[in-house]
């Protein structure tokens, strides 16, 4: 490593699990612009397979994908050694009361709705979640 390599900290990952390729997309360019590494899986299968490769921080999850639906992603994560601690927000079309039931006891780090997320919120949503406490000045949603 050259010692310009070992002055960056090591930026924190995120996989997308989105089938929207416009709105994944989207995601993750925004995100890693403000500095994460982001990755994207566009069904289920290839979500799970990402996920256990990549250990992330945070996983955005859309709970509407194709092959494995993402309330299932969750509960294999769960499951598992690799992901049972790793934080999960939920990223959906559907309103948490038509949502699976479940969700939170699987442990969610929180539940969005798309149509009422601005591109900026999930900016802030992310930095609340894998920010400091002392570094996060303000980052609620309430405007």
């Amino acid at each position: 490593m050259d010692e310009q390599q070992l002055d960056q900290p090591t930026k924190q990952k995120i996989v997308i699990v989105e089938d929207n390729f416009a709105l994944a997309d989207i995601y993750k360019t925004r995100l890693e612009i403000i500095g994460y590494d982001c990755k994207v899986a566009h069904d289920g299968m290839a979500a799970l397979d990402l996920i256990e490769r990549v250990s992330p921080d945070l996983v955005l999850l859309d709970l509407m994908v194709p092959r494995i639906a993402g309330d299932e992603i969750l509960r294999r994560m769960r499951d598992s050694d690799w992901g049972r601690d790793i934080r999960v927000f939920v990223i959906s079309n559907l309103n948490e009361q038509d949502a699976p039931e479940g969700l939170r006891e699987l442990g969610i780090e929180g539940y969005a709705v798309k149509v009422g997320l601005t591109d900026d919120d999930i900016d802030k949503l992310v930095d609340k979640i894998l920010k400091p406490t002392d570094q996060d000045e303000s980052t609620s949603l309430e405007g």
